[in-house]
């Protein structure tokens, strides 16, 4: 694009064509022309203009916020607008720490005063729990400037504090709003779900007057998150009798409820919903759909959607990779991982949890202990939690404790209740008494009122002979009253699922079923 000065000169209605001029702007060069021509004018400080400027730069493909401050630094006195679409641009590129700057910077010059527009961009730059100080000194200036009582800024302050896990200030500011809109509710319920308080999200998602798309998407979202995979399913099929149709949000969330619980046939279902409602495609439903399809045991449907994936990401190979250390195919999974280095695609922490457990299903030990040792040494990947419990796992399969012991002394983590429990199952599995019981006592003191690890205890003393210790534990579990967690199982009939618990008789239809189980067992 090349401009022509003199027409541009005499156009009558000149900040029209400019505006249209940006519309052509392809590149940073295009803009400059645009910008050089201005200040030829005489209208390099003109305010009007500045903010075209700003805004195509925040607002173009190519990220051009760089030259956006630049534009931004050399104004004499930027007006509101102008720090309002700085400070935007900066909180949706996630750079919080230049969006909070710029604020402090216009409140230290008391000029230009802030108006209440730009309280929830700035608002939106603290979205972690560090940064629950800058709400606060935020949240004051938002009272000393008397904005406290518009609706917009009263839920930016909501959100904020719910993202930051502040729920108890939140809930009060929720509380105190006059007039609440489908996006504070939201706020609110995605804050609940966020520290796993489901109940109160749940209760407050039942009493919402209105919903949206984002509001069904947060609490069958915050479900999946929390393991109430039956109850997202659930909100889920509530949704497709609603005006609110399901997005690429829901529908990835409802697949992975479906991967947790083996719901095949509603994975299916959904699949060609999604098909039938053009929704996507993207990689992420992709991802869905091959783990979804890996963990209900349909591995050639994988493998067939894996093999369509023309850019696969990571999560995608990581996904296959999984689907196939489940399925026992452990040679497969690690000469994917193999085609995967080729491919480009560097591995992490997930690729190496996926190649580990397809290694311990396969009993590839030394292929197991030689990528454990690779992580670090090769990837600079610092082995976490999960990769100590599988490799725990696979030298306690094969009776190779003491190595199994050196790699617990040698871990920069404290052992949690998984690699405690890996060397527990392989030491029983050994006959290692005294390691089991060792084991077991490291698990209690993980979670003193586990009645289950009481009773592993107890059996352990009860195989060794060692009555005495029996009654002790016994005795202990008793006195404190601790029971059992029964165990849980889901089926899939006739697309619904049915839970069960140990001694269960809550479900509908539990004296049927107990009828049949006498009857089949007679």
């Amino acid at each position: 694009m090349s401009l022509n000065l003199n027409s541009l000169a005499t156009k009558p209605n000149l900040n029209q064509y400019i505006l249209s001029l940006l519309d052509q702007c392809k590149h940073l060069n295009h803009l400059k022309q645009v910008q050089a021509f201005l200040l030829t004018l005489g209208h390099g400080q003109t305010q009007f203009f500045a903010f075209k400027l700003v805004r195509f730069c925040t607002l173009s493909p190519p990220d051009l916020l760089h030259y956006a401050r630049l534009i931004f630094d050399h104004l004499n006195s930027p007006n509101i607008y102008l720090y309002t679409a700085m400070i935007t641009a900066y909180a949706s590129a996630s750079d919080s720490k230049s969006a909070l700057l710029l604020f402090d910077r216009m409140l230290r010059c008391g000029r230009p005063r802030p108006n209440h527009f730009i309280f929830p961009h700035v608002l939106k730059s603290c979205s972690d729990t560090a940064a629950i100080g800058s709400i606060k000194t935020i949240h004051t200036h938002v009272l000393k400037s008397g904005f406290d009582g518009y609706s917009v800024v009263q839920t930016a302050l909501v959100d904020s504090y719910s993202k930051c896990s502040d729920i108890e200030t939140a809930r009060f500011l929720f509380d105190e709003m006059t007039e609440r809109n489908v996006v504070s509710w939201t706020a609110m319920i995605s804050g609940y779900a966020k520290l796993g308080l489901m109940g109160e999200a749940l209760l407050l998602f039942e009493e919402m007057p209105e919903r949206d798309a984002p509001s069904w998407n947060a609490v069958i979202a915050g479900c999946t998150q929390n393991g109430l995979f039956s109850e997202a399913i659930s909100l889920f099929r509530r949704m497709l009798f609603t005006d609110q149709r399901p997005n690429e949000r829901t529908v990835v969330c409802a697949l992975s409820a479906c991967a947790h619980l083996g719901m095949l046939h509603l994975g299916k279902w959904i699949h060609g919903y999604i098909r039938k409602n053009n929704i996507g495609p993207s990689s992420f439903i992709s991802n869905a759909l091959l783990d979804m399809y890996g963990k209900c045991g349909s591995l050639n449907e994988a493998w067939r959607l894996f093999n369509l994936i023309s850019k696969r990401s990571l999560t995608s190979w990581n996904s296959m990779i999984n689907c196939l250390a489940l399925h026992g195919q452990s040679e497969s999974a690690i000469a994917l991982f193999k085609e995967m280095e080729i491919a480009g695609v560097a591995p992490d922490e997930v690729s190496f949890v996926g190649l580990l457990n397809a290694c311990t299903h396969g009993g590839l030990v030394d292929e197991g202990c030689y990528f454990f040792k690779s992580m670090n040494q090769d990837y600079h990947i610092e082995p976490r939690i999960e990769h100590y419990g599988c490799v725990i796992d696979l030298l306690g399969r094969v009776g190779r404790f003491e190595e199994a012991m050196e790699v617990i002394r040698g871990m920069r983590i404290e052992p949690d209740e998984v690699v405690w429990g890996s060397l527990l199952n392989g030491s029983r599995v050994h006959g290692k008494m005294e390691l089991a019981e060792f084991s077991v006592r490291k698990l209690l003191e993980i979670h003193p009122n586990n009645a289950g690890y009481g009773v592993m205890l107890a059996n352990i003393y009860s195989e060794c002979g060692r009555w005495e210790d029996v009654s002790k534990v016994r005795k202990i579990l008793k006195e404190k009253g601790v029971q059992k967690t029964p165990g849980c199982s889901w089926i899939e009939i006739d697309n619904e699922v049915h839970q069960f618990h140990s001694a269960d008789e809550s479900h509908p239809k539990a004296e049927k079923i107990y009828e049949c189980n006498v009857l089949s067992c007679g």
